[in-house]
């Protein structure tokens, strides 16, 4: 094969006092020149050093934490993009962010993002925790429409605030529909969308709805009343090829002092056992 390839004036070679000679670099430069089976490129983010971005499901803590980072590492940004669940995924999955926060609910209504995050990215990234949390219904002061659960959602009296299709909260309300058969056609503000769980907070504080699905947290921020519906994984998603990087790290490792733990407990509804650790489809259901 090597010397039908000289023969067709394909690989370098030179012929010297009858023998044929392969300069290396040539033939390194030949080889790389008709790979066809690169590797999966990772881009260098060289333009962006320092930059640190975070993509995904929003949260209070994690904004607080990001500060937080800003504040102690000044050679470093981070940033994040509230894009939703699935949205941080695209983006993790399109080289567009380090991190993608996750909360979504598998069908088997234990675990969190493995699933979905093998159907997206086609292998198993790195999942760390960042906290627990507990969803539920925010309500307003004093609960006067008398609400007890989503199946009072149906009610022509009862106007709710949605979250968008990308989101683990919307997810996990459109299961609850079904579960309560209810057509989400009939229900009062069900097109109704925001962008934050703060944002459905603030919905309800001013009387723009009557409820809607979000986390104890908000509740506790601007002294709403809560149903709870149950605990939740917030996880982050990061790329084998960017767990390393020396932003994420130390982002990760601010999860384990003790300023990020007394930042949870000014509020009810966080749990910070598992932050900072790797978590694994078998060890969820040990939750």
């Amino acid at each position: 094969m090597v010397y039908a390839l000289v023969a067709e004036k394909a690989l370098p070679a030179t012929k010297v006092t009858g023998k044929w000679l392969f300069p290396r670099h040539l033939v390194e430069q030949w080889i790389e020149t008709h790979t066809v089976n690169y590797p999966e490129a990772v881009p260098s983010f060289s333009s962006c050093q320092g930059l640190m971005i975070i993509a995904g499901s929003n949260d209070p803590l994690l904004d607080r934490t990001i500060s937080m980072f800003n504040t102690c590492y000044t050679d470093h940004i981070a940033v994040f993009g509230n894009l939703g669940s699935m949205g941080g995924l695209k983006a993790l999955r399109q080289n567009r962010c380090h991190i993608a926060s996750s909360h979504l609910l598998q069908n088997n209504e234990i675990e969190y993002n493995f699933e979905f995050a093998l159907k997206e990215l086609n292998r198993h990234p790195v999942i760390v925790n960042f906290c627990k949390r507990e969803q539920g219904i925010l309500i307003q002061k004093g609960n006067p429409k008398k609400i007890q659960g989503v199946a009072d959602f149906g009610r022509p009296d009862i106007r709710i605030v949605n979250r968008p299709l990308s989101t683990g909260t919307r997810l996990l309300f459109d299961r609850e529909l079904r579960k309560a058969k209810i057509n989400s056609v009939g229900i009062d503000g069900y097109d109704h969308e925001v962008n934050s769980h703060l944002e459905v907070g603030f919905e309800i504080l001013s009387g723009c709805a009557d409820a809607g699905l979000g986390i104890r947290p908000v509740a506790s921020i601007l002294d709403l009343e809560f149903i709870p519906m149950r605990w939740e994984r917030y996880d982050f998603l990061i790329t084998k090829q960017r767990f390393f990087d020396p932003g994420v790290q130390l982002f990760l490792g601010k999860l384990h002092e003790k300023p990020f733990l007394e930042m949870a407990e000014k509020h009810q509804g966080y749990d910070v056992a598992l932050s900072g650790k790797m978590v694994f489809p078998n060890e969820t259901k040990r939750e």
